[in-house]
Protein backbone atom coordinates (compact mmCIF):
# COMPACT_ATOMS: atom_id res chain seq x y z
CA UNK A 1 0.00 0.00 0.00
CA UNK A 2 1.48 3.56 -0.96
CA UNK A 3 2.73 5.44 2.15
CA UNK A 4 -0.32 8.12 1.36
CA UNK A 5 -3.17 5.67 1.30
CA UNK A 6 -1.59 4.22 4.71
CA UNK A 7 -1.58 7.78 6.17
CA UNK A 8 -4.87 8.30 4.80
CA UNK A 9 -6.21 4.93 6.39
CA UNK A 10 -5.01 6.08 9.64
CA UNK A 11 -6.28 9.78 9.79
CA UNK A 12 -9.96 8.45 8.91
CA UNK A 13 -9.07 5.79 11.03
CA UNK A 14 -8.44 7.99 13.93
CA UNK A 15 -11.71 10.11 13.68
CA UNK A 16 -13.50 7.38 13.01
CA UNK A 17 -12.18 6.18 16.54
CA UNK A 18 -12.78 9.40 18.20
CA UNK A 19 -16.53 9.31 16.50
CA UNK A 20 -17.49 6.20 18.29
CA UNK A 21 -16.94 7.62 21.85
CA UNK A 22 -19.82 8.87 23.69
CA UNK A 23 -22.19 7.93 21.50
CA UNK A 24 -25.85 7.99 21.96
CA UNK A 25 -29.00 6.57 20.37
CA UNK A 26 -29.99 9.49 18.97
CA UNK A 27 -33.72 10.57 17.79
CA UNK A 28 -35.97 8.08 15.99
CA UNK A 29 -36.76 8.27 12.02
CA UNK A 30 -39.16 10.33 10.42
CA UNK A 31 -41.41 7.06 9.60
CA UNK A 32 -40.85 3.81 8.48
CA UNK A 33 -39.06 3.53 5.24
CA UNK A 34 -41.01 3.04 1.92
CA UNK A 35 -40.75 0.20 -0.37
CA UNK A 36 -39.86 0.70 -3.47
CA UNK A 37 -36.67 3.05 -5.11
CA UNK A 38 -35.46 6.00 -2.20
CA UNK A 39 -32.78 8.35 -2.99
CA UNK A 40 -31.24 10.48 -0.30
CA UNK A 41 -30.34 13.59 -0.99
CA UNK A 42 -28.57 15.87 1.50
CA UNK A 43 -28.60 19.71 1.54
CA UNK A 44 -26.36 21.60 3.44
CA UNK A 45 -28.61 24.86 3.08
CA UNK A 46 -32.00 26.18 2.57
CA UNK A 47 -31.47 27.13 -0.86
CA UNK A 48 -30.37 23.47 -1.95
CA UNK A 49 -33.04 22.15 -0.16
CA UNK A 50 -35.58 23.74 -2.28
CA UNK A 51 -33.27 22.83 -5.73
CA UNK A 52 -32.81 19.19 -4.48
CA UNK A 53 -36.93 18.96 -3.51
CA UNK A 54 -37.49 20.21 -7.29
CA UNK A 55 -34.80 18.09 -8.51
CA UNK A 56 -37.18 15.43 -7.47
CA UNK A 57 -40.07 16.70 -8.54
CA UNK A 58 -38.74 17.23 -12.31
CA UNK A 59 -37.07 13.28 -11.67
CA UNK A 60 -40.80 12.17 -11.09
CA UNK A 61 -41.92 13.54 -13.99
CA UNK A 62 -40.15 11.23 -16.16
CA UNK A 63 -40.04 7.98 -14.41
CA UNK A 64 -41.78 5.76 -12.26
CA UNK A 65 -42.79 6.71 -8.34
CA UNK A 66 -39.42 6.67 -6.23
CA UNK A 67 -39.18 8.01 -2.98
CA UNK A 68 -36.99 11.17 -2.19
CA UNK A 69 -35.47 11.48 1.54
CA UNK A 70 -34.48 14.67 1.38
CA UNK A 71 -31.62 15.43 4.85
CA UNK A 72 -30.86 18.58 6.25
CA UNK A 73 -28.11 19.49 9.20
CA UNK A 74 -30.75 20.93 11.61
CA UNK A 75 -34.31 21.39 12.06
CA UNK A 76 -34.42 24.89 11.26
CA UNK A 77 -35.73 26.30 8.91
CA UNK A 78 -38.34 23.18 7.53
CA UNK A 79 -38.09 22.98 3.95
CA UNK A 80 -41.20 24.17 1.99
CA UNK A 81 -42.57 22.32 -1.34
CA UNK A 82 -42.29 18.49 0.40
CA UNK A 83 -44.69 16.36 -2.19
CA UNK A 84 -46.48 12.78 -2.12
CA UNK A 85 -43.03 11.01 -2.09
CA UNK A 86 -41.01 13.27 -0.39
CA UNK A 87 -39.25 12.46 3.27
CA UNK A 88 -37.54 15.00 5.38
CA UNK A 89 -35.10 13.74 7.91
CA UNK A 90 -32.39 15.85 9.79
CA UNK A 91 -29.17 14.27 9.64
CA UNK A 92 -28.04 12.20 12.65
CA UNK A 93 -24.79 13.35 15.18
CA UNK A 94 -22.16 12.11 13.13
CA UNK A 95 -21.09 8.85 14.98
CA UNK A 96 -20.56 4.84 13.57
CA UNK A 97 -23.87 4.47 15.36
CA UNK A 98 -25.77 7.23 14.40
CA UNK A 99 -24.60 6.51 10.95
CA UNK A 100 -25.17 2.97 10.44
CA UNK A 101 -28.57 3.54 12.14
CA UNK A 102 -29.74 5.80 9.56
CA UNK A 103 -28.23 3.54 7.04
CA UNK A 104 -29.63 0.44 8.21
CA UNK A 105 -32.98 2.73 8.34
CA UNK A 106 -33.36 4.15 4.81
CA UNK A 107 -31.51 2.01 3.11
CA UNK A 108 -30.79 4.58 0.34
CA UNK A 109 -30.64 2.75 -3.39
CA UNK A 110 -28.53 6.51 -4.48
CA UNK A 111 -27.25 9.33 -2.56
CA UNK A 112 -26.38 12.94 -3.56
CA UNK A 113 -24.46 15.14 -1.54
CA UNK A 114 -24.62 19.24 -1.91
CA UNK A 115 -21.73 21.63 -1.66
CA UNK A 116 -19.45 19.95 0.92
CA UNK A 117 -19.35 20.32 4.63
CA UNK A 118 -19.48 16.43 4.97
CA UNK A 119 -19.84 14.24 7.29
CA UNK A 120 -16.90 12.08 7.36
CA UNK A 121 -18.38 8.78 9.21
CA UNK A 122 -21.67 8.73 7.55
CA UNK A 123 -19.82 8.88 4.26
CA UNK A 124 -17.52 6.37 5.11
CA UNK A 125 -20.51 4.16 5.63
CA UNK A 126 -21.93 4.81 2.68
CA UNK A 127 -18.87 3.74 0.71
CA UNK A 128 -18.42 0.77 2.42
CA UNK A 129 -21.97 -0.53 1.93
CA UNK A 130 -21.33 0.29 -1.80
CA UNK A 131 -24.05 3.33 -2.22
CA UNK A 132 -23.84 4.98 -5.36
CA UNK A 133 -23.04 9.09 -4.45
CA UNK A 134 -23.60 11.74 -6.38
CA UNK A 135 -21.54 15.22 -4.89
CA UNK A 136 -23.33 17.92 -6.98
CA UNK A 137 -23.13 22.16 -6.52
CA UNK A 138 -19.09 21.24 -4.42
CA UNK A 139 -18.32 24.77 -3.78
CA UNK A 140 -15.11 26.18 -2.27
CA UNK A 141 -15.84 27.21 1.04
CA UNK A 142 -17.51 23.54 1.65
CA UNK A 143 -13.93 22.25 2.10
CA UNK A 144 -12.84 24.42 4.92
CA UNK A 145 -14.50 23.20 7.50
CA UNK A 146 -11.80 22.88 10.66
CA UNK A 147 -11.28 19.30 10.33
CA UNK A 148 -11.35 19.29 6.61
CA UNK A 149 -7.89 21.60 7.10
CA UNK A 150 -6.28 20.14 10.19
CA UNK A 151 -6.41 16.66 8.59
CA UNK A 152 -6.73 16.54 4.87
CA UNK A 153 -6.63 13.21 4.09
CA UNK A 154 -10.01 12.73 5.55
CA UNK A 155 -11.34 14.61 2.95
CA UNK A 156 -9.24 13.19 0.57
CA UNK A 157 -10.98 9.89 1.55
CA UNK A 158 -14.59 11.30 1.48
CA UNK A 159 -14.32 12.42 -2.17
CA UNK A 160 -13.22 9.19 -2.73
CA UNK A 161 -17.07 7.92 -1.90
CA UNK A 162 -18.67 9.86 -4.69
CA UNK A 163 -18.97 8.43 -8.29
CA UNK A 164 -19.15 11.54 -9.65
CA UNK A 165 -18.95 15.31 -8.65
CA UNK A 166 -20.47 18.32 -10.28
CA UNK A 167 -18.62 21.51 -8.79
CA UNK A 168 -20.17 25.16 -9.16
CA UNK A 169 -17.42 26.83 -10.90
CA UNK A 170 -14.08 26.77 -12.31
CA UNK A 171 -12.00 27.75 -9.03
CA UNK A 172 -14.30 24.83 -7.13
CA UNK A 173 -13.02 22.39 -10.01
CA UNK A 174 -9.48 23.33 -9.45
CA UNK A 175 -9.36 22.87 -6.16
CA UNK A 176 -10.97 19.62 -6.42
CA UNK A 177 -8.66 18.47 -8.44
CA UNK A 178 -6.04 19.18 -6.04
CA UNK A 179 -7.48 17.02 -3.51
CA UNK A 180 -7.39 14.25 -5.86
CA UNK A 181 -10.67 14.26 -7.69
CA UNK A 182 -10.01 12.91 -11.61
CA UNK A 183 -11.18 14.67 -13.99
CA UNK A 184 -13.51 11.86 -15.61
CA UNK A 185 -15.70 12.01 -12.40
CA UNK A 186 -15.63 16.01 -12.18
CA UNK A 187 -17.60 18.23 -14.01
CA UNK A 188 -18.19 21.93 -13.71
CA UNK A 189 -21.87 22.77 -14.11
CA UNK A 190 -22.63 25.98 -13.05
CA UNK A 191 -24.57 26.38 -9.61
CA UNK A 192 -27.38 24.35 -8.59
CA UNK A 193 -30.06 26.96 -7.83
CA UNK A 194 -33.71 26.78 -6.57
CA UNK A 195 -36.15 27.75 -9.56
CA UNK A 196 -39.48 26.51 -10.32
CA UNK A 197 -41.22 24.76 -12.57
CA UNK A 198 -44.46 26.78 -14.02
CA UNK A 199 -47.70 26.25 -11.73
CA UNK A 200 -50.32 24.76 -13.98
CA UNK A 201 -53.91 26.24 -14.57
CA UNK A 202 -57.21 25.23 -16.54
CA UNK A 203 -56.58 27.26 -20.02
CA UNK A 204 -59.89 27.83 -20.70
CA UNK A 205 -60.97 29.31 -17.00
CA UNK A 206 -57.75 31.43 -17.42
CA UNK A 207 -59.01 32.77 -20.79
CA UNK A 208 -63.26 33.00 -19.52
CA UNK A 209 -61.21 35.14 -16.75
CA UNK A 210 -59.10 37.37 -18.64
CA UNK A 211 -62.44 38.37 -20.82
CA UNK A 212 -64.57 38.86 -17.92
CA UNK A 213 -61.28 41.24 -16.73
CA UNK A 214 -61.46 43.32 -20.25
CA UNK A 215 -57.85 44.57 -20.17
CA UNK A 216 -58.45 46.05 -16.78
CA UNK A 217 -55.04 46.56 -15.18
CA UNK A 218 -54.82 44.15 -12.37
CA UNK A 219 -52.82 43.48 -9.25
CA UNK A 220 -52.31 40.34 -7.07
CA UNK A 221 -51.80 40.35 -3.64
CA UNK A 222 -50.81 36.46 -3.02
CA UNK A 223 -50.48 34.74 0.26
CA UNK A 224 -51.87 37.42 2.57
CA UNK A 225 -52.20 37.78 6.31
CA UNK A 226 -55.48 38.76 7.87
CA UNK A 227 -53.76 41.67 9.46
CA UNK A 228 -52.06 42.64 6.36
CA UNK A 229 -55.37 43.42 4.65
CA UNK A 230 -56.24 46.89 5.88
CA UNK A 231 -52.44 48.18 4.36
CA UNK A 232 -53.55 46.24 0.78
CA UNK A 233 -56.28 47.86 0.30
CA UNK A 234 -54.76 51.10 1.51
CA UNK A 235 -52.70 50.68 -1.02
CA UNK A 236 -55.15 49.83 -3.57
CA UNK A 237 -57.24 53.06 -3.27
CA UNK A 238 -54.61 54.99 -3.82
CA UNK A 239 -53.29 53.72 -6.76
CA UNK A 240 -56.47 53.49 -8.26
CA UNK A 241 -56.24 56.98 -8.47
CA UNK A 242 -54.30 56.70 -11.02
CA UNK A 243 -55.87 53.39 -12.54
CA UNK A 244 -59.80 53.83 -11.92
CA UNK A 245 -60.83 50.53 -13.54
CA UNK A 246 -57.61 49.09 -11.36
CA UNK A 247 -58.61 45.20 -10.12
CA UNK A 248 -56.98 44.02 -6.73
CA UNK A 249 -56.96 39.59 -6.67
CA UNK A 250 -56.48 39.13 -3.26
CA UNK A 251 -55.63 35.84 -2.02
CA UNK A 252 -56.03 34.68 1.47
CA UNK A 253 -52.93 32.39 2.69
CA UNK A 254 -55.03 29.94 4.22
CA UNK A 255 -57.95 29.61 2.43
CA UNK A 256 -60.59 28.38 4.88
CA UNK A 257 -60.37 32.17 6.39
CA UNK A 258 -62.21 33.22 2.84
CA UNK A 259 -65.14 34.38 5.48
CA UNK A 260 -63.08 36.57 7.24
CA UNK A 261 -61.88 38.09 4.49
CA UNK A 262 -64.99 38.98 3.00
CA UNK A 263 -66.28 40.50 5.85
CA UNK A 264 -63.27 42.90 5.65
CA UNK A 265 -63.83 43.38 2.36
CA UNK A 266 -67.54 44.39 2.49
CA UNK A 267 -66.51 46.53 5.69
CA UNK A 268 -64.95 48.44 3.37
CA UNK A 269 -67.34 48.61 1.21
CA UNK A 270 -65.58 47.43 -1.96
CA UNK A 271 -67.38 45.54 -4.72
CA UNK A 272 -66.09 42.08 -4.19
CA UNK A 273 -66.72 38.91 -6.36
CA UNK A 274 -66.04 35.49 -4.52
CA UNK A 275 -64.45 32.87 -6.30
CA UNK A 276 -65.92 29.91 -4.05
CA UNK A 277 -69.04 30.92 -4.89
CA UNK A 278 -68.55 30.93 -8.46
CA UNK A 279 -68.56 34.66 -8.84
CA UNK A 280 -66.74 36.17 -12.08
CA UNK A 281 -65.33 40.38 -11.60
CA UNK A 282 -68.03 42.52 -13.16
CA UNK A 283 -67.07 45.98 -14.41
CA UNK A 284 -68.10 47.43 -11.26
CA UNK A 285 -65.89 44.95 -9.04
CA UNK A 286 -63.57 45.86 -7.63
CA UNK A 287 -61.36 43.29 -5.36
CA UNK A 288 -61.99 39.36 -6.68
CA UNK A 289 -61.28 37.13 -3.18
CA UNK A 290 -59.48 34.22 -4.83
CA UNK A 291 -60.50 31.93 -1.21
CA UNK A 292 -60.01 28.33 -3.29
CA UNK A 293 -56.79 26.21 -3.12
CA UNK A 294 -54.49 25.29 -5.91
CA UNK A 295 -55.46 28.51 -8.30
CA UNK A 296 -52.56 30.28 -8.19
CA UNK A 297 -51.09 29.55 -11.26
CA UNK A 298 -54.20 31.03 -12.78
CA UNK A 299 -53.85 34.38 -10.51
CA UNK A 300 -50.22 34.84 -11.64
CA UNK A 301 -50.78 34.77 -15.26
CA UNK A 302 -53.45 37.58 -14.69
CA UNK A 303 -51.60 39.58 -12.75
CA UNK A 304 -48.59 41.49 -14.40
CA UNK A 305 -47.84 42.40 -10.89
CA UNK A 306 -47.66 40.58 -7.82
CA UNK A 307 -47.19 41.42 -3.66
CA UNK A 308 -45.85 38.24 -2.27
CA UNK A 309 -47.87 39.08 1.20
CA UNK A 310 -47.11 36.87 4.55
CA UNK A 311 -44.33 39.14 4.23
CA UNK A 312 -45.52 42.79 5.94
CA UNK A 313 -45.27 41.94 9.69
CA UNK A 314 -42.43 39.30 11.53
CA UNK A 315 -43.82 36.10 12.23
CA UNK A 316 -44.92 34.14 8.95
CA UNK A 317 -41.16 34.92 6.94
CA UNK A 318 -42.63 35.47 3.09
CA UNK A 319 -43.77 32.87 0.70
CA UNK A 320 -42.22 31.76 -2.72
CA UNK A 321 -41.03 34.11 -4.92
CA UNK A 322 -40.11 31.67 -8.02
CA UNK A 323 -44.09 31.08 -8.42
CA UNK A 324 -45.04 34.60 -9.84
CA UNK A 325 -41.40 34.79 -11.35
CA UNK A 326 -41.53 31.45 -13.61
CA UNK A 327 -45.08 32.88 -14.94
CA UNK A 328 -43.88 36.51 -15.71
CA UNK A 329 -45.22 38.74 -12.97
CA UNK A 330 -43.23 41.34 -11.49
CA UNK A 331 -42.32 40.94 -7.64
CA UNK A 332 -43.03 43.29 -4.79
CA UNK A 333 -42.82 42.01 -1.42
CA UNK A 334 -42.28 43.28 2.21
CA UNK A 335 -39.34 43.37 4.73
CA UNK A 336 -39.97 40.07 6.69
CA UNK A 337 -38.91 37.21 4.46
CA UNK A 338 -36.73 35.30 6.45
CA UNK A 339 -37.72 31.59 5.28
CA UNK A 340 -36.91 32.94 1.44
CA UNK A 341 -34.13 35.81 2.07
CA UNK A 342 -31.28 34.03 -0.30
CA UNK A 343 -34.00 34.04 -2.92
CA UNK A 344 -35.62 37.49 -2.91
CA UNK A 345 -31.82 38.74 -2.95
CA UNK A 346 -30.91 37.08 -5.78
CA UNK A 347 -34.61 38.83 -7.32
CA UNK A 348 -33.87 42.01 -5.99
CA UNK A 349 -30.09 42.01 -7.05
CA UNK A 350 -31.49 41.31 -10.75
CA UNK A 351 -33.97 44.42 -11.05
CA UNK A 352 -36.48 41.73 -10.83
CA UNK A 353 -38.20 42.58 -7.16
CA UNK A 354 -38.82 45.64 -5.16
CA UNK A 355 -39.22 45.62 -1.44
CA UNK A 356 -42.34 47.88 0.13
CA UNK A 357 -42.60 48.48 3.58
CA UNK A 358 -46.25 50.23 4.14
CA UNK A 359 -49.42 51.20 2.22
CA UNK A 360 -47.89 54.63 0.86
CA UNK A 361 -44.81 52.43 -1.00
CA UNK A 362 -46.87 49.34 -2.02
CA UNK A 363 -49.14 52.09 -4.03
CA UNK A 364 -46.06 54.06 -5.11
CA UNK A 365 -44.50 50.65 -6.82
CA UNK A 366 -47.93 49.69 -8.50
CA UNK A 367 -48.16 53.55 -9.65
CA UNK A 368 -44.80 53.35 -11.45
CA UNK A 369 -45.40 49.45 -12.53
CA UNK A 370 -48.34 50.31 -14.38
CA UNK A 371 -45.78 51.43 -17.09
CA UNK A 372 -45.93 48.41 -19.54
CA UNK A 373 -42.31 48.77 -20.33
CA UNK A 374 -40.97 48.98 -16.54
CA UNK A 375 -43.25 45.79 -15.76
CA UNK A 376 -42.20 43.65 -18.68
CA UNK A 377 -38.72 44.47 -17.63
CA UNK A 378 -38.76 43.27 -13.91
CA UNK A 379 -40.94 40.35 -15.37
CA UNK A 380 -38.28 39.67 -17.96
CA UNK A 381 -35.23 39.81 -15.12
CA UNK A 382 -37.87 37.41 -12.62
CA UNK A 383 -37.83 34.78 -15.45
CA UNK A 384 -34.15 34.96 -16.14
CA UNK A 385 -33.30 34.11 -12.02
CA UNK A 386 -36.48 31.52 -11.75
CA UNK A 387 -34.65 29.86 -15.27
CA UNK A 388 -30.91 29.61 -13.75
CA UNK A 389 -29.51 26.25 -12.78
CA UNK A 390 -31.33 24.74 -15.23
CA UNK A 391 -28.23 22.84 -16.65
CA UNK A 392 -26.57 21.56 -13.14
CA UNK A 393 -30.40 20.36 -12.60
CA UNK A 394 -30.34 18.87 -15.85
CA UNK A 395 -26.99 16.82 -16.13
CA UNK A 396 -27.83 15.64 -12.23
CA UNK A 397 -31.37 14.07 -13.66
CA UNK A 398 -29.70 12.93 -16.81
CA UNK A 399 -26.91 10.88 -14.95
CA UNK A 400 -29.72 9.93 -12.12
CA UNK A 401 -31.68 8.48 -14.82
CA UNK A 402 -28.67 6.25 -16.11
CA UNK A 403 -28.08 5.61 -12.72
CA UNK A 404 -31.54 4.02 -11.70
CA UNK A 405 -31.40 2.02 -15.15
CA UNK A 406 -28.04 0.16 -14.27
CA UNK A 407 -29.32 -0.40 -10.78
CA UNK A 408 -32.58 -1.68 -12.42
CA UNK A 409 -34.72 0.33 -10.28
CA UNK A 410 -38.33 1.94 -11.52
Amino acid sequence: MPLRSIGRSLSLGAYMAYAGKGQRSGKGFAKDRPDGTLIWGHATSPSRASALLQLAAQLRAQRAEFTFLLTTPTPDPAPDHLRHGDIWQVLPEDTIVGAARFLDHWRPDIGLWTGGYFRPVLLERAKRREVPMILIDACEEGFNAPHQRWLPEILRSNLESFDSVFARSGNAAQKLRRLGVPDETLTVTGPLQEGRNALPCDEEERQEMARALGGRPVWLAAMAQPEEVPTILEAHRQSSRMAHRQLLILVPDDETRGPEFSAMLHEQGLATATRSAGEMPSEWTRVLLGDTRGEMGLWYRLAPVTFMASSLFPGFGGRDPFEPAALGSAILYGPNVSRYLSAYSRFANAGAARIVNDSQALATALELLSAPDRVAQMASAGWEVASEGAEATDRVINLLQDMLDMLGKG
